[in-house]
């Protein structure tokens, strides 16, 4: 059973818990904020789950579109709650966003984002300049996400454009979760200025590299090669943690109490029914189908 782009008769495999899908795989893939929190707290189900397929000896990869180093999400973890017996390594976009501004050293850089994201930068020696001087731009978000829409930026992005510079997408989410709130990320700024004409490189979900990373760092941990039939993603996105696994050629567990509830819940719970009238409208499929991750 493998994620699919699949024929318009396909259906999904409606699933009570990881378990009817563990069985076979090594490794999971799983994204964070949605999955195992949702930025106020941690899920006790989704953990205890994670725990569960450890315990049998399997490896845990979380793998966020988050715009930081991994250690300080490790840190917001601690702090909301999610036990470390839960995974055993993270990789972010953040982490791949370093590398690529280690690579562009020698240009001045513009940031978009907030104070918080400054991090990113942390021993690269970055030349700050403004937006008429930079080489390159980051973007990690929004300056005021509770207040701002990528409209906000469209002045800004035109100036860019007509200079042709990069920019560097540290965080492809077009939205998160907050509490019961969804908040604008760096991606629909990014997907705003390619509309426009811009240049994008993407550091996260759904695009290659930080998947690359993901299986890397999960072969390291178990000391051994990992089919990618052995591999089970789990997020609750469709634009990245659906996409960026059909794209690595590897299943994935969707879980619906996350961003896209909303269509896909009808009315406020999962159907068989509800699952494939969603499934059938999408471009990518997910392998099966989840109302929240639990064992």
């Amino acid at each position: 059973m493998n994620a699919t782009q699949g024929s318009a008769g396909a259906g999904v495999q409606l699933v009570r818990g990881l378990s009817e899908l563990a069985v076979g795989k090594d490794l999971l893939v799983c994204d964070i904020w949605g999955v195992i929190h949702n930025g106020v707290s941690a899920f006790a189900d989704s953990c205890a789950a994670l725990a569960r397929f450890r315990a049998g000896g399997g490896i845990v990869v979380l793998v966020s579109n988050a715009p930081r180093p991994f250690h300080l999400v490790r840190d917001m973890l601690d702090r909301l709650g999610a036990p470390r017996d839960a995974w055993d390594a993270i990789v972010t976009s953040g982490d791949i966003t370093r590398g690529a501004i280690a690579e562009r050293a020698s240009l001045p850089v513009f940031m978009i984002g907030p104070g918080r994201d400054r991090p990113i930068f942390e021993g690269l020696g970055a030349n700050f300049v403004s937006v008429d001087e930079a080489g390159y731009v980051v973007c990690t978000g929004l300056f005021d996400d509770e207040t701002e829409t990528a409209e906000t930026y469209r002045a800004t992005l035109e100036s860019l454009v007509a200079r042709d510079v990069e920019m560097i997408c540290a965080n492809p989410d077009l939205v998160v979760e907050r509490g019961d709130q969804l908040i604008p990320c760096a991606g629909a700024v990014a997907a705003l200025y390619e509309q426009m004409g811009g240049r994008v490189l993407y550091a996260g979900k759904p695009h290659g590299p930080i998947y690359a990373a993901a299986f890397d760092m999960g072969e390291r941990l178990k000391d051994a090669t990992i089919a990618h039939d052995r591999i089970l993603a789990i997020g609750d996105s469709i634009h990245t943690d659906v996409a960026g696994a059909v794209a690595a050629g590897i299943d994935v567990l969707f879980v619906a109490r996350g961003i896209h509830a909303h269509e896909v819940m009808t009315p406020g719970k999962l159907t068989p029914a509800s699952v494939n009238e969603w499934a059938l409208r999408q471009r990518v499929r997910p392998t099966a189908l989840i109302d929240h991750l639990r064992w």
